[in-house]
């Protein structure tokens, strides 16, 4: 077996300039300075010359690549770990380890919700393919993580050319469920709370919170050598059935500008964009993805409009925070795969208060978002890099075009950079020649689109991987790709990183109510039998967690496993609604609840006089008995409920009489909170809806509350027949008079 990369990768140190580090590429010496031998030139080429600026190295090499290595840099895709990490994504997939045992040399047919496609091993795709961009998802130690993107990078320099692989993960630093395409990966690095969770602890402790979670992000990736995240959600919340709410910052569109004013230097190392000790950012998703209708996702068809249904509310509530990410000099940009609907939205205007016009095509593929608006109005001057799927299954708006057309679409006529999706080299050359092999001589296109606008020409391949080149050259990647494992697993292993996640796990607490029973003190606890149960959508999951949870509280409380018997009872709730990948029968439910009858919806997502059962908390009712047999006997119930949505809380609140809210919060510091070693100060980052007379849909599939407008302004468009006594409409209200709405949050 060849040694790893990680123990053989040799580094030369210019004093007033950038580590080399290589395993085999070439260093050259001139004026008494290193350089790598990138172009494999054998000299000192603008390429190589590092006193060049990014900008100026990337234009000259592009110069130097074959079309068929540009057109690799326009793709790419999820890539698996070595035969040490199985992916979840390929079952009873069979690695075939390469010379080092770290990478997986296997030839696999890989079939996900994005499309299918025959993939060769690592090595092929690196050295024959030539691509260069790949997304992991593996949750590896610092250790084995920085071992295998050592090896990538060592493949790399075995080409003629020496183009460094870029590696894109979704977020690990939050605590929460792993989701594929979210957080694919968490505990590993410092774990902070859900993005909503660290929203409700900035609104509550200070923008500090957030300054400590992206430096640690930056010190954590960049000493693994991962260098790209596609992070953080710049989409303002609005539609509350919008499954992807959280991984938001929740409604607040102040917030999400602060947020990306203070995290996108952080993470990237500078004020002025990406730095060689920096990761990259990617903002997503313009124009937001929070203006769902009736929260549809567009991961499936009947989610595949964004409406603006509000005169101005684009403007006003959804573009303010990617302007921040822009004036931040945010790496790149993921558009959202949604379009926008003319026919169901309000009038809105561009950023210079023009109408805008609404061209029913996917964000990749609008040409006035992109080109007119992102780039011509607000300045964005990185790359832009397409959600996962576009050419193939999330196409909405370009159905009637093959897929080399729809690359051509993306990357020439909107000016997309980067396809995520699938490795699509050959789709890519395709629309490539048909530019110049007569194709469209004997092929028509559908109405309204030219030859010119569906292919790639040359200026738009070099374009694209301009700009990508531009972000290695600015991260370092070509002159010292490889790093430490052993320093990236003390760097992961900061204490005081740690120390500040796990605190601001307990700044992200919210109280909701109290009528004095908290915090849990020794004198209120003298004496009493304490009951604790956890409760989730499966009934397994909340048994696992109520032994967790029993475990916890041992050496605290007197336990009883007889809530009959109980003076308190503990409650965690964590519901779950929907499936992230799949449309539900109906509306995402967010009533807390069990066996709720629920009606269906049509093709149009109008509701329909059929029905179906869902079930978001299975034991719902058992609360109810809990709660019932506890205040028989005198005693109090403390009930904590998770939001990862913004969930109809009356089946749970009704029954409590302490409250608290978490966003994939530890346990552990709710428990703090409970009893007292934290005062809470979280505030809600988001505005709990009424109940399911505020989302009323009725038979045009129009909601009672409009989809984008967040819930604290929703009043405002609300029937005044609805409005209480105070005006409000929307916010739930609990028996002590407390509206659950953005900001509310109470303490000891």
């Amino acid at each position: 077996m060849a040694k790893k990369a990680s123990e053989h990768y040799k580094v030369y140190h210019n004093e007033n300039g950038p580590d080399i580090s290589t395993v085999i590429r070439p260093v050259l010496q001139q004026d008494g300075l290193y350089f790598k031998d990138i172009d494999g030139t054998g000299k000192v080429s603008p390429v190589n010359d590092w006193r060049l600026s990014p900008e100026e190295r990337a234009a000259a090499y592009v110069k130097e690549l074959t079309v068929d290595e540009k057109i690799a840099q326009l793709f790419i895709s999820d890539w698996r770990m070595g035969p040490k990490y199985k992916s979840p994504r390929l079952p009873g997939h069979v690695a075939v380890p390469d010379e080092s045992g770290i990478l997986d040399d296997a030839e696999v047919n890989q079939k996900t919700i994005f499309g299918e496609q025959r993939l060769p091993g690592t090595t092929t795709l690196i050295k024959e393919w030539f691509s260069r961009h790949t997304i992991l998802r593996e949750n590896a130690t610092a250790e084995d993580l920085t071992d295998y993107l050592n090896q990538l990078q060592a493949v790399a320099e075995e080409c003629d050319r020496f183009v460094p692989v870029s590696v894109a993960s979704n977020s690990r630093n939050e605590n929460g469920e792993v989701v594929f395409g979210m957080n694919d990966a968490a505990g590993v690095f410092p774990t902070w709370p859900g993005t909503m969770g660290i929203a409700a602890a900035v609104k509550g402790s200070g923008i500090e919170v957030a300054d400590q979670w992206a430096e640690a992000i930056r010190r954590s990736w960049e000493s693994c050598g991962l260098r790209k995240g596609y992070m953080y959600m710049a989409d303002c919340m609005t539609d509350p059935r919008w499954q992807r709410t959280f991984g938001t910052f929740g409604e607040d569109t102040d917030l999400i500008c602060q947020i990306m004013e203070h995290i996108i230097p952080r993470i990237q190392g500078s004020e002025d964009g990406v730095t060689d000790t920096g990761v990259a950012v990617t903002t997503k998703h313009f124009p937001g993805g929070g203006a769902r209708e009736n929260g549809f996702d567009p991961h499936y068809a009947a989610g595949q409009w964004n409406v603006y249904a509000t005169p101005g509310s684009l403007q006003k509530y959804h573009i303010p925070a990617f302007q921040v990410a822009v004036d931040k000099h945010t790496s790149s940009i993921m558009p959202y795969y949604s379009k926008p609907a003319a026919e169901k939205s309000a009038p809105q205007q561009d950023c210079l208060g023009q109408e805008l016009r609404l061209d029913p095509y996917g964000f990749a593929y609008n040409r006035v978002f992109i080109h007119d608006i992102l780039r011509g109005q607000m300045g964005f001057k990185g790359y832009i890099n397409s959600d996962t799927g576009i050419v193939h299954n999330m196409k909405w708006g370009v159905e009637m075009l093959d897929e080399p057309e729809r690359i051509g679409f993306a990357v020439r006529n909107s000016g997309v950079d980067v396809i995520s999706g699938l490795f699509d080299n050959a789709y890519g050359r395709e629309s490539y020649d048909r530019a110049k092999n007569g194709y469209y001589d004997t092929h028509t296109l559908p109405e309204g689109f030219t030859p010119d606008m569906v292919t790639l020409d040359d200026e738009s391949l070099d374009r694209a991987v301009t700009r990508t080149l531009t972000e290695m050259f600015q991260l370092g990647m070509f002159e010292n790709p490889y790093r430490d494992p052993k320093k990236a697993a003390e760097a992961v292993a900061t204490p005081s990183d740690w120390e500040k996640a796990n605190l601001a796990h307990r700044q992200s607490v919210v109280l909701l109510k109290n009528d004095g029973i908290l915090p849990l003190t020794a004198e209120k606890l003298a004496g009493k039998k304490v009951y604790a149960e956890a409760f989730a959508k499966k009934a397994e999951q909340g048994e696992t967690a109520t032994k967790a949870l029993r475990e916890m509280l041992a050496d605290q409380v007197t336990l009883t496993e007889n809530y009959e018997e109980a003076d308190i009872a503990i409650l965690m709730v964590s519901p779950s609604s929907g499936d992230y990948f799949t449309a539900t029968a109906g509306y995402l439910e967010l009533d807390i609840c069990e066996n709720k009858t629920v009606p269906n919806v049509d093709d149009q997502c109008r509701p329909m006089e059929q029905t179906h059962q869902e079930t978001t908390l299975t034991g719902t009712h058992k609360i109810a008995d809990i709660a019932a047999a506890v205040h028989n006997k005198g005693g109090k119930v403390i009930a904590n409920i998770n939001f990862p949505l913004a969930w109809l809380v009356g089946n749970v609140e009704r029954n409590a009489d302490a409250l608290t809210a978490g966003f994939d919060t530890y346990p552990s510091a709710t428990l703090d909170v409970m009893f007292g070693r934290y005062a809470p100060t979280g505030k809600l980052p988001i505005t709990l809806p009424k109940g399911d007379e505020v989302l009323a849909v009725n038979a045009d599939g129009v909601c009672v509350s409009p989809n984008d407008v967040p819930g604290y302004d929703k009043d405002q468009y609300m029937p005044e027949s609805m409005k209480d006594e105070n005006g409000k409409a929307y916010a739930y209200r609990d028996a002590a008079g407390n509206y659950y709405e953005l900001n509310f949050g109470l303490t000891y």
